[in-house]
């Protein structure tokens, strides 16, 4: 400002803030004089003095009072004949002296972490939860585990039980670890906070795999989308059924459904693709037959494509779970993921063949 001051005496108060690009209001408001700020707020007229502070504090203070609210207080001396104050100078007053506080003892809740989950490539974040199914009477219902890579939106594993339990989620986690080849160090499993996902078992086991462990935020849906997303396109499918008649039922319906869903679906958020195509690094060869049929349709008919040759929907670099807003855009490929990603692995690209099924006491685990 003082740079300003100084040119304004040459050229001008408005040529001089327009010069150094101050705005007028700004420079009138350091220039103008400012009240002393050491001068003490002046008393209402109408508060009460020093001594009356201290009638009124020493009556709150007494034996009588000291275990009632300033409410009690104030009616209790009003049927005495006394009045001293009102009910909120009350509460000033001791406020004042610092002497207002919540008596009983708060809950105090953690700060829990945003989730931020990044996948450049398949098997590398795999996301579950469970569902409930409505069984054949009222409040009777079948439980559905799945398990679902985010990358290429594989179900690597599913289970219909007829209960929630820790022991049924480790098994099927354990197997599916299995079936896909996941070694120490390259999985992170994300999931709600249900009582299954939060159990010691389930804890203890993804330590011996050397599977990371994420949780979301409690009451935050979409800290979980891909599970939440997935479950949706399962109950809003044409042939899924009010309920099932019984736990077989529901075992049918899921592996017709899962089958369609990993092979035949073409997924809008993988370019269009199935989920088992991008999965199992099918999908370069995919985007490269598309790129060909469109540069032949554009060369029979160019006029129809207004001289741009039309190129399929790629596939995303990468799947985040609550990505950050300074993040840009990756630019890795995914040929270029990191290593036991799943792109053109031999050994997952023979795991996939077959429907594998595991019993336990009567539950079916399909990874």
């Amino acid at each position: 400002m003082n740079a300003v001051s100084e040119l304004s005496q040459e050229v001008g108060k408005k040529a001089a803030c327009g010069a150094l690009g101050v705005p007028r209001a700004t420079y009138y408001r350091h220039t103008a004089d400012r009240p002393n700020s050491s001068n003490s707020r002046p008393a209402p007229p109408l508060a009460l003095t020093e001594s009356e502070q201290q009638r009124v504090l020493d009556e709150l203070h007494s034996e009588r009072f000291w275990d009632r609210s300033p409410l009690e207080v104030y009616a209790t001396l009003l049927d005495e004949g006394t009045y001293l104050c009102s009910v909120r100078t009350m509460y000033r007053i001791l406020d004042k002296h610092n002497e207002v506080k919540e008596r009983r003892k708060q809950v105090s809740r953690p700060r829990y972490q945003k989730p931020e989950l990044l996948a450049t490539g398949p098997n590398q974040i795999w996301s579950w939860d469970i569902t409930k199914l409505k069984g054949p009477a009222k409040w009777t219902y079948f439980y559905l585990y799945v398990i679902i890579d985010i990358f290429s939106r594989y179900v690597v594993g599913w289970m219909v039980a007829h209960r929630e339990q820790a022991a049924l989620a480790k098994r099927l986690i354990e197997d599916t670890c299995t079936k896909q080849n996941i070694v120490k160090e390259q999985l992170t499993l994300h999931a709600d906070r249900g009582s299954s996902m939060k159990s010691k078992v389930v804890a203890n086991l993804l330590a011996d795999l050397g599977v990371t462990k994420t949780h979301s935020r409690p009451y935050v849906s979409n800290d979980n989308p891909y599970s939440e997303a997935h479950f949706k396109t399962l109950k809003y499918c044409s042939a899924f059924p009010d309920r099932f008649g019984c736990i077989e039922d529901a075992r049918t319906f899921c592996r017709s459904f899962f089958t369609w869903y990993n092979q035949e679906h073409k997924h809008s958020g993988i370019g269009l693709m199935t989920p088992e195509q991008v999965h199992y690094g099918q999908a370069p060869e995919i985007l490269e037959h598309r790129s060909k049929i469109l540069v032949a349709a554009f060369k029979k008919f160019p006029n129809r494509f207004k001289g741009k040759v039309p190129t399929p929907m790629s596939l995303p670099e990468a799947a985040w779970i609550n990505k950050p807003l300074h993040v840009e855009n990756l630019t890795e490929t995914p040929e270029q993921a990191p290593e036991g990603a799943g792109h053109g692995r031999p050994d997952l690209c023979e795991a996939r063949s077959g429907t594998t099924e595991y019993g336990y006491d009567n539950e079916v685990i399909i990874a």
